[in-house]
């Protein structure tokens, strides 16, 4: 889907992250045998029965993606396929009505339209939020699915997620950040799982986030994934229902292939970790929708601090950055479209 707007871009909010929302938002739903029509109404709260199944069993998932400004104009949204596609396996995991891949890509794309204006130009975006939630009324359905949902699409207009400075990052090596099934799934409960060593890394090290890496087994962040760089040498964790799929991680991976890099996916423990970082050379990134491509200054292991690489020299991270940057903004051609 392809949005057009005559009207100058305006900037990107202030505001935190997530908090400005456009005024519309496209929905549907689903009664148990058949999906409404998609639409787009009003932004405004839900009247939700207190005893709805999303509420009481956790039946709901979400996707998050950019619509971004190109320079004639328009505003196309960035892989839209890849969260569809994610949105749908998350509900199959959660036994919610999964709804068909031609209407969720309906509802981002009427979400687009409208919020066309809206977009602020690079390095803001229009952020997506589609939403999928349980919704039938029984606080005694513990051990059955919802069989009706509600689906809808945020619009937000955002700018820069992370501060533009080198994180710190504290490795969590004892507690996971979801249970192991369901860490695929970009579902509520898995953030919230993560949100107590994250404040407790806050409080105690002024860090930015947390690496899971139960039995020193790296995983990812509290919510990016993570990757390893040196020269022409790019390393990430080995995909498992562990942890999130990320479409920035797969989308770097396959950019880093293409400039002749070496990129690798297996298993990476701390101890691999530290004697990478150890290199004057070598970089460490967070990787995801909302934060792009971000730098780790210091990662923080049993208590103990530990630089990464040379301080302030970030090359690899910078060129990936760009590269993804310029494809999804139509500055460079995209092998995704």
């Amino acid at each position: 889907m392809t949005a057009r707007t005559a009207t100058p871009p305006p900037s990107a909010p202030a505001a935190p992250f997530g908090t400005v929302f456009a005024p519309t938002m496209a929905v549907a739903r689903f009664d148990g045998v058949a999906w409404s029509a998609p639409e787009v109404v009003p932004l405004e709260a839900f009247g939700v029965h207190p005893g709805m199944h999303a509420l009481h069993y956790g039946s709901s998932c979400f996707e998050g993606l950019k619509a971004h400004r190109w320079p004639d104009g328009s505003v196309r949204p960035f892989r839209a396929d890849a969260h569809v596609a994610r949105l749908r396996q998350s509900a199959a995991r959660l036994v919610l009505p999964v709804p068909p891949s031609g209407l969720v890509a309906s509802l981002i794309d009427l979400t687009v339209e409208a919020a066309a204006a809206l977009t602020p130009a690079p390095p803001g975006a229009l952020y997506l939020r589609p939403t999928l939630l349980g919704t039938d009324v029984s606080i005694g359905a513990a051990a059955a699915p919802s069989t009706t949902a509600i689906l809808y699409v945020l619009a937000c207009p955002v700018g820069e997620y992370l501060p533009s400075r080198p994180l710190t990052v504290v490795v969590e090596c004892d507690t996971p950040r979801t249970t192991p099934q369901f860490g695929v799934v970009k579902t509520g409960a898995n953030y919230a799982m993560a949100l107590g060593p994250i404040e407790a890394a806050r409080a105690r090290f002024d860090a930015d986030q947390v690496l899971f890496a139960p039995g020193r087994v790296v995983q990812e962040t509290g919510a990016s994934n993570v990757l390893l760089l040196d020269g022409e040498r790019l390393l990430t964790p080995a995909l498992t229902d562990a942890y999130l799929h990320g479409v920035t991680r797969d989308s770097l991976l396959r950019l880093a292939a293409s400039l002749g890099w070496e990129v690798a996916e297996r298993e990476v423990t701390v101890e691999d970790c530290l004697a990478w970082i150890a290199s004057p050379t070598a970089e460490l990134a967070l990787t995801g929708t909302a934060a792009v491509v971000a730098s780790v200054g210091t990662l923080i292991v049993d208590g103990q601090p530990y630089r990464v690489g040379t301080p302030g020299t970030t090359p690899r991270t910078d060129q990936l950055r760009q590269a993804l940057i310029d494809i999804q903004t139509g500055r460079a051609p995209s092998p995704w479209r």
